[in-house]
């Protein structure tokens, strides 16, 4: 294929990987490595990097993260500097499960590799982790709102969101009052307004499961 045309290409399939591209340009790998640096093409932060992206083809949401047939793009770079980046930008901090279901990853396959990243700070909090910034000034400040925020008030923890999506796959028709209603013996502090933040931090608004990442 003439090497003009392979920018037109890698743009209508969106994601492709390094041996692709390798025969797309009928050239070796360091060649094809040179074009991908060339290019800022965006690589993956999960598939072990297999993926790459032309620089105007990801649709990034507010995260800036973006994916495309199981394969997530950051714009803030690798998995490390991704996460690192959502956790500065958080006000309280992120907890473990926060983190992964951001990424759209299991947090138990990466984030204890980054328990020493210099740009991180974990603490433990009851049975899992919280994830502060590196920085100490914004540390201080992320643990003063996390230890402010109203128990009512908090993230369902994984005991008390058992029940709501056991509930959930029964009448997936529910609203949160009714949902909020049916379930006050099981989780006292559940109300409409937690469910509502909780529907929306896991995309469930509108399609149980669905995922509100933009994707191709």
């Amino acid at each position: 294929m003439d090497d003009s045309g392979i920018p037109h290409l890698l743009r209508k399939v969106r994601i492709f990987t390094l041996g692709e591209l390798v025969r797309w340009l009928a050239c070796s790998t360091p060649t094809a490595r040179r074009r991908l640096k060339q290019w800022n093409a965006f690589t993956s932060y999960n598939c072990n990097g297999r993926y790459y992206a032309l620089p105007d083809v990801p649709e990034f949401d507010g995260n800036g993260l973006w994916g495309c047939r199981g394969a997530f793009f950051s714009r803030h770079g690798n998995l490390r500097q991704t996460v690192a980046h959502l956790v500065g930008a958080s006000p309280a901090g992120l907890t473990s499960a926060e983190i992964g279901e951001t990424l759209g990853l299991e947090p138990r396959s990466f984030l204890s590799h980054f328990a020493n990243c210099s740009a991180l700070h974990r603490e433990r909090r009851g049975r899992g982790f919280v994830w502060f910034a590196g920085d100490e000034t914004v540390r201080r400040r992320q643990r003063r709102v996390r230890e402010e925020t109203p128990p009512e008030s908090a993230p369902l923890s994984d005991a008390e969101a058992v029940p709501l999506l056991v509930e959930l796959i029964r009448d997936p028709g529910a609203g949160p009052e009714r949902l909020a209603g049916v379930l006050r013996s099981k989780v006292p502090r559940l109300s409409p307004q937690l469910i509502e933040d909780f529907l929306r931090f896991h995309g469930l608004e509108e399609k149980k499961g669905a995922s509100n990442r933009p994707r191709c």
